[in-house]
């Protein structure tokens, strides 16, 4: 996966709470291992009818929400089932990082192994940029990994958590497995320096 650097885009308001990963992106659709082509069906059956023909009232469907990075979304979002193929879809429509007050913790740990950055920020921040992004749809912020700030339009940086490991392995770019991957000559060196161990069942 790519390195997360500074990330400045405009946002893309979604003020529902509780949104499961079966309304990211719909069971019916989970029949692929490949993460690319699922960014057509996230939000699924909020963005078209039942003819397949997309809602204009629905924030994707519009002009604002293209080209948009940064996805602000309700408390408690990703609850539900633990499918990868919901951040796949998130990513592959073209979100890097997503807003809220509170992720589910599996959603969460998924959306961090594959390159989505789970941004929580406390309640009257939160609603602060739900009313900007309201009176001012073309403003934009900046996510700062390295810093693990927020940059809003008045200048103000406003710090958010992240697990420590998951923030170097996002900087790197590289899940768990990469990460380990990347040190194999440290690991090797290690091994080298250390005695082979003894097989005790030996005779």
């Amino acid at each position: 996966m790519k390195p997360f650097e500074k990330l400045r885009s405009r946002i893309v308001p979604l003020p529902v709470e509780n949104i499961d990963t079966d309304q990211i992106i719909p069971a019916r659709f989970l029949k692929t291992v490949s993460k690319e082509g699922l960014g057509a069906q996230l939000f699924y059956d909020w963005r078209y009818d039942a003819e397949g023909r997309p809602r204009p009232d629905f924030i994707l469907n519009q002009p604002r929400a293209q080209g948009a990075r940064i996805l602000l979304v309700g408390d408690n979002f990703g609850c539900g089932s633990s499918r990868e193929h919901a951040p796949w879809a998130l990513l592959d429509f073209g979100f890097r990082a997503v807003i809220s007050t509170s992720f589910a913790d599996i959603f969460r740990q998924n959306a961090l192994k594959n390159g989505l950055l789970p941004v929580v920020v406390p309640p009257e921040l939160h609603s602060e940029l739900f009313r900007l992004a309201d009176e001012q749809p073309e403003a934009e912020i900046e996510v700062d990994l390295a810093s693990q700030t927020l940059l809003l339009p008045d200048g103000r940086r406003v710090e958010f958590p992240i697990d420590p490991f998951a923030k170097q392995c996002l900087l790197e770019g590289v899940d768990e497995l990469g990460w380990i991957l990347l040190r194999e000559d440290a690991i090797r060196a290690y091994e080298a320096s250390h005695p082979a161990a003894i097989n005790t069942l030996a005779g």
